[in-house]
């Protein structure tokens, strides 16, 4: 149940989600209260303009990437753990597995395996059934591996972990039966804080190498380079939108897992 809540909660948080309430309300009011859904319109516009501008998404966005930027150089490790949510299943009219946006994770694994960072990638990620069937991420994740010439014998999959949480102690069940303690973490930049503070509070010790930066230092550049830049930076753009939605769950979800004793 809690899996499911939080999942779904946080929607009526997010600027969308809290903006189509908004204009629900605004469309029961319209007649008999109409300052109430005036004032439900308005929220809903400035909702969408403040969250979808460049300015903003970019910045919060930020606050979170660039808390654990990657090392130079990164340090050996007796494993790389990689965390899921960077496949899409070979469900049809896929051919075979496809990276999402989050892809970036299992190619840096390879990568860094290849430079002889660790022995070992500990896949970490199942499929929660609402969204989808298929395979557990973690074979997803392994199935793209092998295709680039990563040994299967230098993969290990933890394929029953849903959340943050359950990818840390269900790691760390591994590591204990491998007598590994030093890990290579990989995950999205973004959520590599809230990632980085769980698997330590399991006692892990976690060197974190972060990918997939949707902010990079041109980017910020770029927002005010110009004065036409700066004013189509406010301009609205989906993008933006779904970069500080991306942002914004991760705040929550710092602040819900805080309040669970997880972090």
């Amino acid at each position: 149940m809690f899996l499911y809540l939080s999942k779904l909660l946080p929607l009526f948080i997010y600027p969308l989600g809290l903006a189509s309430l908004s204009l629900v309300v605004a469309l029961i009011t319209l007649w008999k209260r109409p300052r109430i859904a005036a004032g439900a319109i308005a929220l809903s516009l400035i909702l969408l303009l403040v969250c979808s501008n460049a300015w903003v998404s970019k910045s919060l966005a930020r606050s979170l990437e660039w808390q654990n930027l990657p090392l130079n150089p990164i340090p050996n490790a007796d494993a790389i753990v990689v965390l899921g949510g960077a496949t899409k299943s070979a469900s049809p009219p896929r051919p075979t597995v496809d990276l999402s946006e989050a892809g970036d994770r299992v190619i840096y694994a390879a990568q860094l395996y290849r430079q002889k960072k660790a022995p070992i990638i500990i896949l970490s990620g199942g499929r929660i059934s609402w969204r989808g069937s298929g395979s557990p991420e973690s074979a997803d994740m392994a199935t793209i591996l092998t295709s680039i010439g990563i040994p299967s014998e230098a993969i290990v999959q933890e394929p029953d972990s849903f959340n943050t949480y359950q990818n840390a102690v269900n790691v760390k069940k591994i590591l204990e039966t491998r007598g590994i303690n030093r890990i290579l973490l990989i995950t999205s930049a973004m959520h590599m804080p809230r990632s980085l503070k769980i698997f330590q509070r399991q006692g892990i010790d976690v060197i974190p190498a972060p990918t997939d930066f949707l902010v990079s230092q041109g980017d910020i550049k770029e927002l005010g380079s110009t004065p036409k830049a700066a004013i189509l930076s406010l301009l609205p753009d989906s993008d933006n939108l779904n970069q500080f939605t991306s942002a914004l769950k991760e705040y929550i979800g710092s602040f819900v897992y805080r309040w669970r004793g997880w972090l």
